[in-house]
């Protein structure tokens, strides 16, 4: 048992740390991870300062984060489709536009939930 807990406080550790790396080099090479964590960032602040529900709060966050991951895996899909596509190609070129467009609806979902939050 001790040593399957640490098999798997050793795994954790390292999903960590890897984590943290893809994030590292996102945040040097990306502005728009950068744009969009501020604009989280202050979402985050205004839902703490105005008198929200808790559910209201929970969800600005959690809405701010989904679009974080959805900007993080936008850029996982530039990077290895001009990896492996350095022409021009169709395919390419749908596989970066989805995951852009990925990116938009959930910025248009966190901006729907503020929009209900503030006029419900």
């Amino acid at each position: 048992m001790i040593g399957w807990l640490r098999a798997e406080a050793l795994r954790l550790g390292r999903t960590v740390l890897w984590s943290w790396q893809g994030w590292r080099a996102a945040w040097a090479t990306e502005r728009t991870l950068r744009q969009w964590t501020l604009v989280h960032a202050a979402s985050v602040a205004l839902a703490f300062a105005l008198e929200l529900s808790a559910g209201g709060r929970a969800l600005i966050v959690a809405l701010g984060f989904l679009l974080l991951a959805a900007e993080l895996m936008n850029t996982a899909i530039e990077e290895i489709v001009d990896h492996l596509s350095p022409q021009r190609d169709p395919r390419a070129r749908k596989a970066k536009d989805c995951g852009s467009a990925a990116v938009a609806l959930a910025a248009l979902g966190g901006g729907a939930a503020w929009l209900v939050i503030l006029l419900g």
